[in-house]
């Protein structure tokens, strides 16, 4: 998975808002009272998120499952002078130095993670690897995105020299959404390359979430409507949860 995406995820993900997200953090940080000096963004892709945090002052690590994800995060990077440092990690397996004053996990990486126990791993992993009373902000592709919006549709985008087609298919039995995407770029010569991923991500409720969350030692602090602080609606798409550190769970990894 992201093997030959990534080195065009970038420019296929343009119009995703980065820079909102992040302020939307800082506000968080800010209404919840949390420091901002060393950050973990879990599952950081290409590092958009991890850079622009690192832009605005905080000392950041980036882990994610994907070398070549990684290898494009790392270039930017060293281009802009910045200094984050980027680990080849799994989610559910990710280890630390030491903890960090807050984890974010942005655009439905908490999605992929199909499994509810590895979930469950993830969030326990959350808990330990945080300052005390750290926060973990993360968001998801609701249900109704995954079965209504996305599920069983297809789309497909042009872009001068690449082409791709995405089809959707939502089980509603295991809440899992698969993504077939096929993609055609333009070579030099004129002729096209094609390759495709399957990428599939599950579905999630709100309450949930919660009792995980709570299970692995994080309080719950709020669960709002997409980069807002309102409450999440029947129709909202994605959800943004706020965490909080209160304490280890006894016989938790270091």
């Amino acid at each position: 998975m992201y093997n030959d995406f990534a080195r065009l995820y970038d420019r296929l993900m343009a119009d995703v808002p980065y820079g909102k997200f992040v302020d939307y953090y800082f506000e968080i940080f800010r209404r919840f009272g949390c420091k901002t000096r060393l950050g973990l963004d879990l599952g950081c892709g290409t590092g958009n998120v991890t850079l622009e945090l690192s832009r605005r002052g905080a000392d950041m690590i980036g882990a994610d499952i994907s070398a070549e994800m990684l290898s494009v995060a790392g270039d930017k990077a060293t281009y802009e002078g910045l200094n984050a440092l980027f680990l080849n990690q799994d989610m559910a397996e990710f280890e630390l130095y030491g903890t960090v004053d807050f984890i974010v996990s942005s655009l439905d990486s908490v999605n992929y993670v199909t499994e509810k126990n590895r979930l469950k791993k993830v969030f326990k992993l959350v808990n330990n690897y945080l300052d005390p009373g750290g926060l973990f902000v993360f968001d998801v592709n609701t249900e109704y995105k995954l079965s209504t919006v996305l599920g069983d549709n297809t789309f497909v985008s042009d872009d001068d020299d690449i082409f791709y087609s995405w089809q959707n298919s939502y089980d509603k039995r295991s809440r899992l959404c698969d993504f077939y995407l096929s993609f055609f770029e333009r070579r030099e010569d004129g002729s096209f390359a094609r390759f495709d991923e399957v990428h599939t991500e599950r579905a999630y409720g709100v309450d949930e979430l919660k009792a995980m969350l709570k299970d692995s030692g994080l309080k719950v602090e709020g669960v709002f409507h997409d980069l807002t602080f309102q409450k999440p609606r029947k129709n909202s798409e994605r959800v943004f949860f706020v965490a909080r550190e209160q304490g280890k769970i006894k016989g938790a990894k270091k």
